[in-house]
């Protein structure tokens, strides 16, 4: 048994156009672009919001990291002068012990100084409670009352900001003896 072909598809075109969907009332059409509107601004919102949490996370992460580095930096510096102090008593050591610590002593120096350590000089100077921390006072010191006599510890800066302060013992004010 044959089987039919399909009739061919008329070529002519339907004369009647395709339905249109029904267009929203005015009213309607203006309510949807002022929700569009509201939505596309809460969204410019949000991604600014988002840029500054960002800015503000990476600050952040940044002065922890600097307050992190500051902290290593003040606990090399007081090994620094555990150093300093070794080297007043070295005179009895052997040669070798007095050289190691001398080289170790200059490495730690250069790596200070690398990271923008560096020691200032307070003694001779006015104590300026900024810069020094007063241990104790001197009362037979025959120099200017509040001058800075001596150091228990170097006082230190890191890219010119006070990283610790000298530890100083200070000439006294005089007092007029009473007769």
């Amino acid at each position: 048994m044959r089987k039919k072909r399909p009739a061919p598809a008329d070529p002519t075109p339907d004369p009647t156009p395709p339905p249109t969907p029904p267009s929203a009332p005015p009213a309607e059409s203006e309510g949807l672009r002022v929700e569009l509107q509201q939505e596309h601004d809460r969204y410019l919102q949000t991604r600014a919001d988002f840029g500054s949490y960002q800015r503000r996370v990476e600050r952040d992460r940044e002065v922890s990291a600097r307050g992190a580095k500051r902290e290593l930096l003040k606990a090399l510096v007081d090994m620094a002068d555990d150093f300093d102090r070794a080297l007043l008593h070295i005179d009895e050591s052997p040669h070798s012990v007095a050289a190691g610590l001398h080289g170790m002593r200059r490495r730690l120096g250069s790596l200070l100084e690398a990271e923008g350590v560096k020691s200032f000089e307070s003694v001779g100077e006015r104590f300026d409670p900024t810069r020094h921390e007063a241990v104790a006072t001197v009362g037979d010191f025959a120099g200017t009352p509040g001058t800075v006599v001596d150091e228990a510890g170097h006082g230190y800066l890191w890219n010119d900001e006070l990283l610790r302060a000298a530890r100083v013992r200070v000439a006294e004010e005089r007092t007029a003896s009473r007769v």
